[in-house]
């Protein structure tokens, strides 16, 4: 072979090995590119979700007592709803209207989060307890249309929801949130030792919210309630 011949051989050789390192970072790079991509689009669009979290008075044993489940008291100070994918706009007509009743921790419906739980003093005294709910991230403004209702024992359902944007007044049957962040912020009384208290909390979109437009497609929304004990203080 002339050495014409070896020299053009051994260029192409290189000209090979340079594409196929080449083609390497490249695909690297892009390996990178989709998991960071992957990872971005799991924070931004995670499923809904509501959590409860239980905060008792500083540097006083707890009296209060969480779990989901009646037969399976399994005390916890965190409890969270399982993810639903997304909420879409629907009725409250679309609601049963026994939901409270309809089973115990998740129990989400289509496009709709119903979240059912227990509060017990466990304890020997008498306490007041604080119950918020905040509204922790939003995206495309939600938040505007939702509704966010809670089954308190048998006492008749309540529904919270942002004034209208445009009248500033209080949809038709809700209870204005308390402010831009907090849903509700309310106080229970003498909640004596060994007495029960079952929640169900449920979350959706309002469909008949003159706020609920295409404007809010593709948002999101999530929630945590927190249950915070105060001891009552004895006369002397």
């Amino acid at each position: 072979m002339s050495k014409d011949k070896i020299d053009e051989t051994t260029k192409k050789n290189k000209k090979g090995k340079l594409r196929e390192r080449f083609l390497k970072v490249v695909l690297l790079v892009l390996i990178i590119f989709l998991i960071n991509l992957y990872i971005i689009l799991r924070i931004l669009y995670e499923g809904d979700n509501f959590t409860v979290t239980l905060d008792s008075e500083f540097g006083k044993e707890s009296n209060l007592k969480i779990y989901e489940n009646l037969d399976k008291k399994l005390e916890r100070t965190f409890l969270r709803s399982e993810d639903i994918d997304f909420l879409s706009d629907i009725s409250i007509n679309w609601i049963p209207a026994d939901i409270h009743n309809q089973g115990e921790g998740s129990h989400n419906g289509p496009h709709f989060i119903a979240y059912t739980f227990y509060v017990e003093n466990e304890g020997k005294e008498t306490i007041n307890y604080w119950k918020m709910i905040e509204i922790d991230n939003v995206a495309r403004d939600v938040d505007k249309a939702i509704r966010v209702m809670i089954y308190r024992n048998d006492e008749e359902r309540v529904i919270y929801a942002k004034p209208n944007s445009i009248t500033g007044q209080p949809e038709e049957g809700t209870i204005p949130f308390k402010d831009d962040k907090t849903v509700m912020l309310e106080a229970t009384e003498n909640f004596k030792s060994g007495d029960l208290d079952k929640y169900t909390v449920v979350i959706w979109v309002e469909g008949d919210d003159p706020d609920c437009t295409n404007d809010l497609i593709g948002g999101r929304i999530d929630m945590h309630m927190t249950l915070t004990e105060e001891h009552i203080a004895e006369d002397n």
